[in-house]
C-alpha cells in the first residue's frame, strides 16, 4: 500500500473513532417518514437504510427507539440511514402488518431488501452498529464455522492477501461492532474472516485460549508462497477496541526490519511513533547475513510489541563500547538510547517484554566487569550442578506440602495401611536432586488430590536414618509404591510430574490386568476397561494367549511384573481367545496395541518367548510412529541406535506437514531411522542444538537428517523444497549416495566436567602437610599449599570403571555459578567477547 493511501487509511479511521465517542446533543440522525409510500419513494439506488415501521401510538417500541436514536449517527457516518417510519393503522401489508410491527428492522440498499433483523437482536448501539454492517460487509467478512473452513481460505489466499482472523463470543458485542469497523476500512486490502465457535479458536491455538474474551489474529498468508507453508499468525494481545485493532493493522504492514543508516537518535518509525520500542541490531559489513537473519527472527518474535532495525556500524559512527551488539529507543521523549551486551535473541526478548530488564543488564555488566579479574583467577568457584543452581535460586520458595503426610519411625508401619497404596518419597533436606525432587512431589500430590486409595508420604532420611536404613535406601532420592502382602515397587523413570504421575496412577491396576471376558477386553481397547484409568489416555497393550502358549503367557506375566507403573498392559486367554486375535487378523500368541482410546488397534505377533525379549519389544512398540521429541522422553529413541529425521518447528507443525511425515514413518524405510519433530516453544533447548548444528539459527521449520551415532553428520533439507514425502525420498536417496554435503559435523569429544574431583578423604585428614622423606622443613617455613588431587584416572575426569564422578567442595556464599545457555539464537556480529562470557557465571546464594 502506498504511503498516500495507508495515511488516507489512518485518517478515516481515526476520524470514524473519534466519531463514535464524541457526546451527540441530540438525535439528529434519525429521520421519520410519514408513511410507507414516501419511505419507498424516497429510496436512492445504492444507498443502505436501517428502516423501522411502527404503529404511531406505540410505547412497547420506546426502549428500542432510544437505541436506534442512539446509533444513528454512527450509522450516518458509514453513509447508513436510520428511519423511523408510522405505519397507519389500516395498513397491513408485509411491513406493518400486525404480526411485524414491533418485532422487526429491515436493511434496504436502494429499493432491495438486504436482511430483516429481529427487534430482540438489535439491543443497543453495539449490536446494531455490528449486525448492520455483518450484513452489509458480506463480501468483505467471510464467516467460518470449522476449521477445515478457515484452512481452505487461507490456501487460497496464500501467496496473495493477509487475513485478519476474529473470533467473537457472541455477535452484537461491542468486539464485533469494533471489527466490523475495521472492515469496513480495510475489507479491500485483508481478507477478514469472523468466527463465534470456540472449537474453531481452541484448534488454531497451541495454549488455552480464553473463550470468553474476543481474539484477533492477523494470518501473513501473502508470504506463504508454497501450498505446504503455512501462514504465519501474530496475536493482538490488547482488547478488541477499533483503535487496537487499527494499530494492530498498522504494525503489521510496516516493514519487517528496517535497515538504518543514520544517527539511531534521529530514526523515527511507525513503532516509535505508536508508542512501542525500537531494537537495533549492531552490524558490521562482516557479519552482515548472519545479522540480517538474528534480525528477522528477532522481528518475527516482537511483532506488534516493538520494532526492530539493523544499525551498520560500518555507516554510522557510534561513540559506544565496541562489544554493545544491541541499542534500544523507547518512544519516551527525552531518554536516551540503552547500549547493551546480549549473548542470545532470548535475552533482547525479554528486555522488551520486562522493563526493569535493562537495569538489571546494565548492573550486572558492571559488576562483571569489576568482578573479571577474581572470576578468572578463582575458576574452583564456578558451579557446574544446575540443580544445585535451581534448588539455591529458589530456596526462599516455600514448597506446598500440606497433601504430603510426614512419616517418622513412630508412624512408618501404621500409615501403610491407611491407604490401598502409599507412595514413599525418601529424601535428605541437605541434597539438591532430592529438594528438586521434592518439589515435582509437591505438584504432584496437588494433582491426584482426592484420588482414592492413593496416599502420598514422605520421609527426610537425615532427621530418620534408621527407618531409611531398615527400608534399604541407599541412594536419595528415592520413591517406592507400599501394597500390603506385596513387596514394594520402586519407581526409577523420569522425576518429572507427569511421569510420576502417570506411575502412580498405573500402579493402581495389576500389571498385566487379567481380563475375564470379550467385552472386558474390547472395553480395555477402547480404554474404557478398567474403570480407575478410563480418564486417564494411556495406550493400551493386550496380550493374547491360548492354552497352548503357556510358556510365552508366562513370560509376558514376568515382563508385566518388572514393566509395572510404566505401562497399561492386559491379558486375555480364555476358550474364546481366538475369535478375539482372528478379529485383528492375528494368531496366539499376539500383541493388540491400541493408541488413542482404540481408534486404530494394531496386532503383533509374539514371536520371542523370552521375559527379557518381551519387554524389549513391548518398550519398542509402544514408541510414537512419528514422534514429539522432548526432554524426557529423548533417551528412549536414542537407545535405538538409529538416524534421527527432525523436523525442527516454532511451534505446532501444520497438518500438512503431520501428515507427510506420518506417511513416511509408516512407509518402508522407516525400520532405518526416526523420523520425529521437536517444538521449540514446549523444548526451548532445541535453540542450543541449532546453534551447535549451524553458525546461525536457520529458518523454521527445518527438516535435518542426524546421525548421532556414526560420524556425527548433520544434514539439512533443502530450504527451496515443501516438506513431501516425495522429496524427502529423493533427498534420503542421495544422502545414501553421497551426493549431499553434510551442514556439519559434530564432534567425537567426549564431556568433561569444567573441574578435578575433589578427595574428600585426603580433606578430612589432618591439615599438617605430608613432607617427603628427602626434604626437611626449616624454622619458619609455611607449609605449601596443594590443590586437592583426583583419586585416580584423568584429574578432570572420574574413571568410570571405578564408579567416580566429579564431586566439588560445596559452593561458598560467594561462588558463581556457570551460567546454562539460555535458548533462543545467538547474537553474533559486533559482540567479540561472547565467547569468553560462555566461561563466566552469574553469581547466586549459598545452598
Amino acid at each position: 500500500m502506498s504511503a498516500q493511501k495507508d495515511r488516507w487509511v489512518f485518517s478515516l479511521v481515526f476520524l470514524l473513532f473519534c466519531a463514535c465517542f464524541i457526546p451527540r446533543s441530540g438525535s439528529t440522525g434519525l429521520r421519520q417518514e410519514q408513511s410507507p409510500q414516501q419511505y419507498f419513494s424516497g429510496l436512492e439506488a445504492g444507498k443502505a437504510s436501517l428502516a423501522f415501521f411502527t404503529p404511531s401510538v406505540s410505547p412497547g417500541a420506546q426502549p428500542f427507539l432510544e437505541q436506534i436514536e442512539s446509533s444513528a449517527e454512527v450509522l450516518q457516518d458509514y453513509g447508513i440511514s436510520v428511519v423511523k417510519v408510522n405505519c397507519p393503522k389500516e395498513d397491513v401489508s408485509r411491513y406493518c402488518g400486525k404480526e411485524n410491527a414491533l418485532r422487526k428492522a429491515f436493511l434496504f440498499r436502494g429499493n432491495r431488501l438486504i436482511r430483516e433483523f429481529p427487534t430482540d437482536a438489535l439491543f443497543d448501539v453495539n449490536s446494531i452498529v455490528a449486525n448492520v454492517l455483518f450484513a452489509l460487509l458480506f463480501n468483505e467478512v467471510k464467516y467460518v464455522e470449522t476449521l477445515a473452513d478457515l484452512e481452505n481460505t487461507e490456501n487460497l489466499l496464500k501467496g496473495k492477501s493477509n487475513m485478519v482472523f476474529a473470533y467473537v463470543p457472541a455477535t452484537g458485542t461491542a468486539e464485533h461492532r469494533a471489527v466490523m469497523e475495521a472492515a469496513f476500512v480495510y475489507g479491500t486490502i485483508h481478507q477478514f474472516v469472523l468466527t463465534t465457535e470456540a472449537a474453531l479458536l481452541k484448534a488454531t491455538s497451541s495454549d488455552d485460549p480464553d473463550v470468553s474474551s474476543a481474539q484477533l489474529l492477523f494470518c501473513h498468508c501473502q508470504q506463504a508462497t508454497e501450498p505446504a507453508q503455512p501462514c504465519r499468525r501474530t496475536a493482538l494481545g490488547q482488547p478488541l477496541t477499533l483503535l487496537n485493532i487499527h494499530r494492530h493493522l498498522k504494525l503489521m504492514g510496516a516493514p519487517l526490519v528496517t535497515e538504518i543508516a543514520e544517527d539511531p537518535e534521529k530514526v523515527s518509525t511507525v513503532h516509535l511513533q505508536l508508542g512501542l520500542p525500537l531494537v537495533f541490531i549492531l552490524s558490521q559489513k562482516e557479519t552482515y547475513e548472519a545479522d540480517r537473519r538474528t534480525a528477522e527472527f528477532v522481528a518475527w518474535q516482537l511483532l506488534g510489541k516493538a520494532g526492530v532495525a539493523l544499525l551498520s556500524r560500518d555507516l554510522v559512527d557510534l561513540n559506544v563500547l565496541h562489544r554493545s551488539n544491541v541499542a534500544l529507543k523507547t518512544p519516551e521523549e527525552g531518554m536516551p538510547i540503552q547500549y547493551l551486551v546480549l549473548e542470545d535473541t532470548d535475552e533482547v526478548i525479554t528486555l522488551v517484554e520486562d522493563k526493569n530488564k535493562v537495569k538489571q543488564i546494565q548492573e550486572d555488566e558492571q559488576e562483571e566487569e569489576e568482578d573479571e579479574d577474581e572470576r578468572e583467577n578463582n575458576n574452583q568457584d564456578i558451579q557446574d550442578d544446575q540443580v544445585v543452581e535451581a534448588v539455591s535460586r529458589d530456596k526462599k520458595r516455600e514448597l506446598p506440602l500440606e497433601q504430603i503426610l510426614v512419616l517418622t519411625e513412630e508412624n512408618f508401619q501404621s500409615s501403610l495401611s491407611e491407604a490401598a497404596r502409599t507412595v514413599v518419597l525418601f529424601y535428605a533436606s541437605w541434597e539438591a536432586v532430592s529438594l528438586a525432587v521434592l518439589r515435582s512431589y509437591s505438584e504432584v500430590a496437588a494433582h491426584l488430590k482426592g484420588t482414592l486409595g492413593v496416599l502420598l508420604s514422605r520421609v527426610n532420611c537425615w532427621d530418620w536414618p534408621g527407618l531409611c536404613s531398615q527400608e534399604n535406601v541407599t541412594q536419595f532420592p528415592t520413591i517406592r509404591i507400599y501394597k500390603e502382602g506385596q513387596q514394594p515397587v520402586t519407581y526409577d523413570g523420569m522425576w518429572g510430574t507427569e511421569e510420576l504421575s502417570s506411575f502412580i496412577l498405573l500402579s493402581r491396576v495389576p500389571c498385566p490386568l487379567k481380563l475375564a471376558t470379550m467385552d472386558e477386553a474390547e472395553g480395555y481397547l477402547r480404554g474404557e476397561f478398567p474403570s480407575e484409568l478410563s480418564s486417564h489416555p494411556h495406550t493400551s497393550l493386550l496380550g493374547i494367549f491360548s492354552t497352548a502358549t503357556s510358556k510365552a503367557r508366562e513370560a509376558f506375566e514376568e515382563a508385566g511384573n518388572i514393566l509395572s507403573g510404566h505401562v497399561r498392559m492386559g491379558i486375555y486367554f480364555e476358550d474364546d481367545a481366538l475369535a478375539l486375535s482372528r478379529k485383528y487378523s492375528v494368531s496366539p500368541p499376539a500383541l493388540l496395541l491400541a493408541r488413542g482410546g482404540g481408534q486404530s488397534v494394531e496386532g503383533i505377533a509374539l514371536s520371542k518367548h523370552s521375559t527379557q525379549d518381551m519387554v524389549q519389544m513391548i518398550r519398542y512398540e509402544l514408541l510414537d510412529i512419528f514422534p514429539e521429541i522432548t526432554v524426557s522422553n529423548l533417551p528412549q529413541y536414542l537407545q535405538l541406535r538409529k538416524p534421527f529425521l527432525i523436523l525442527f518447528s516454532a511451534g505446532d507443525i501444520s497438518q500438512v506437514e503431520s501428515k507427510e511425515m506420518l506417511k513416511l514413518a509408516k512407509g518402508r524405510p522407516q525400520q532405518a531411522f526416526v523420523a520425529c519433530w521437536l517444538n521449540l516453544k514446549k523444548t526451548p533447548v532445541g535453540h542450543g542444538i541449532l546453534r551447535t548444528y549451524f553458525s546461525t539459527m536457520p529458518l523454521l521449520p527445518v527438516l535435518l537428517w542426524v546421525n548421532l551415532h556414526a560420524g556425527g553428520q548433520v544434514f539439512k533439507f533443502p530450504s527451496e523444497q515443501s516438506i513431501t514425502e516425495m522429496n524427502i525420498l529423493s533427498w534420503l536417496q542421495k544422502l545414501q549416495a553421497g551426493l549431499e554435503i553434510p551442514s556439519s559435523t559434530l564432534s567425537e569429544e567426549d564431556w568433561k566436567p569444567p573441574l578435578p574431583a575433589y578427595d574428600f578423604l585426603q580433606m578430612m585428614e589432618p591439615s599438617v602437610p605430608e613432607l617427603s622423606p628427602h626434604t626437611a622443613p626449616h624454622p619458619g617455613d609455611t607449609p605449601a599449599q596443594h590443590p586437592p588431587k583426583s583419586s585416580g584416572g584423568d584429574p578432570a575426569r572420574g574413571d568410570p570403571a571405578r564408579g567416580d564422578t566429579a564431586i566439588r567442595e560445596e559452593p561458598s556464599q560467594e561462588s558463581t555459578a556457570q551460567e546454562g545457555g539460555s535458548p533462543g539464537r545467538g547474537l553474533r556480529g559486533t559482540a567479540p567477547r561472547l565467547a569468553a562470557r560462555d566461561k563466566q557465571g552469574k553469581r547466586h546464594s549459598e545452598l
